[in-house]
């Protein structure tokens, strides 16, 4: 059963004693805390999808020089991560398959190292990725509430010291985690940080869609036409997938985070923890979603993705 190799460090809680272990184990032997039994192949198929998904968005925004923009050079770190993220998930399943039919024989001092460098390939796309979505935000919202002053507010210097320092701060945060995981002040961090995003999210989101909710209901009172009400529901739509995906696909990992932080023993956070490898497949589901919802909503970048699939350079 494949546990993405970094995050499997937090499978289940490690402050426990060994007679609340034992404890636990009795509690959690029932039917429904069992967990899901999810094969290898769907890691690895779904890990190649988001891989494909992202990689193709890199080639358009690289191909087009017309996306060559800080917004779009957010959307291309973004798709980044997303395939780091594949990238290891599919490197420890295929090892994983290899050797459980016996067709790779390791010794265990590579096998460690190799462990080494995916917790911190993982580890780094996953704070980079929650980053860049966070970016993608702010980014957006200086663009309708200082759509003038844009090109002046986010310049392409600004655009790459914000790039850069994402990826520095990731790569010392992964490494700080991989030496200190069993820390509860360092689940703490991971905890704040997630919260900060959403938080991030939900105000910036939420306040461009109140202004175009203004915006388009001056439209209609001036124009007289029907236009609010349909307008309006498709931007509650969009504002829903935005904010829904991102908690649905995130929010459980680190509402596992906060148990074992604050319940490790409590008989319902054990049968939590037994479907931590659903939490796993909905933080690679998200990365198969980000290219939906930032990307190929772009018709210039829809236009270029077909000339990159259909390999007209």
């Amino acid at each position: 059963m494949s546990t993405l190799a970094p995050l499997r460090l937090l499978r289940e809680p490690w402050n426990t004693s060994k007679g609340n272990q034992s404890n636990v184990t009795t509690v959690g032997s029932s039917t429904w805390c069992q967990g899901l039994d999810i094969p290898n192949e769907f890691f690895l198929t779904l890990g190649l999808v988001s891989l494909v998904e992202n990689l193709l968005v890199v080639a358009a925004i690289l191909k087009n020089r017309n996306l060559h923009s800080p917004m779009y050079y957010f959307i291309c770190c973004l798709a980044i991560s997303d395939m780091l993220v594949s990238v290891s998930n599919l490197v420890e399943t295929l090892f994983m398959l290899l050797m459980e039919h016996g067709m790779l024989v390791i010794r265990a001092s590579i096998v460690r190292h190799m462990n080494n460098v995916i917790d911190m390939l993982t580890c780094s796309s996953v704070v980079s990725s929650l980053s860049f979505l966070g970016v993608i935000a702010v980014d957006r919202y200086i663009t309708i509430f200082y759509a003038l002053r844009y090109h002046s507010i986010m310049t392409l210097q600004r655009a790459v010291v914000t790039m850069a320092s994402v990826w520095l701060a990731s790569t010392i945060s992964s490494t700080v985690f991989i030496i200190y995981y069993r820390n509860n002040a360092i689940l703490l961090c991971l905890i704040s940080f997630f919260l900060f995003m959403l938080v991030l999210m939900l105000v910036l989101y939420i306040h461009m869609f109140a202004l175009a909710r203004h915006h388009l209901r001056s439209m209609s009172s001036q124009q007289k036409q029907p236009v609010y009400r349909s307008s309006s529901l498709k931007g509650a739509v969009t504002l829903t997938i935005l904010l829904g995906v991102f908690f649905i696909c995130w929010g459980p990992f680190f509402f596992h985070l906060i148990l074992i932080v604050t319940c490790p023993t409590n008989p319902f956070c054990t049968c939590f923890f037994s479907y931590f490898n659903l939490f796993l497949i909905l933080i690679i589901c998200n990365s198969v979603v980000d290219p939906l919802i930032y990307a190929f909503r772009s018709q210039e970048l829809r236009r270029t993705l077909w000339e990159v699939v259909l390999c007209s350079w």
